[in-house]
């Protein structure tokens, strides 16, 4: 979801909600620690040079069970950082504790912010010589060819 959807859907709800991957929500009681812009410089394994810019927010959570981030603190929060450190129009990435930093995409429900698996991926697939789908066998067409593997075959 891009930072423009976000504050769109923001500002149609009264409590601001994250929902991890596997239906909890967040606590109530989070915090968001940072909204920032990151900018990551890189080279892929086939040799290309890559930028790649996020919106990133940072949730976390305290003792502090009294505290309720409202939907329009955040959204000041959001126009500051748009004010102050010129953030783009950019994809959202939600950082947030697990057994170690999690990232996640945001999606809207139409009632909570969901947050969506990341997962890594190969950039350069036609230079690494990594197919672009694995080849799916069946175990029960294998043991059917036996042609090949018999005493009288000729594969051995």
């Amino acid at each position: 979801m891009k930072l423009s959807e976000f504050k769109k859907q923001l500002s149609t709800v009264t409590d601001l909600n994250f929902v991890l991957p596997n239906g909890t929500l967040v606590p109530k009681h989070f915090h968001v620690t940072e909204v920032g812009q990151i900018t990551k410089n890189f080279i892929d394994c086939g040799g290309t040079v890559r930028n790649e810019k996020v919106v990133n927010f940072q949730l976390w959570e305290a003792n502090d069970f009294d505290h309720r981030l409202a939907p329009k603190k955040l959204n000041d929060i959001i126009a500051l950082s748009e004010k102050v450190l010129g953030l783009e129009d950019g994809e959202i990435e939600v950082e947030y504790q697990s057994d170690t930093i999690g990232k996640y995409g945001v999606e809207f429900n139409g009632k909570d912010f969901t947050l969506t698996s990341k997962q890594t991926n190969c950039l350069a697939n036609d230079s690494c010589g990594i197919p672009t789908e694995k080849l799916k066998v069946n175990l029960v067409d294998l043991s059917s060819n036996q042609s090949c593997c018999t005493p009288s075959g000729k594969c051995c």
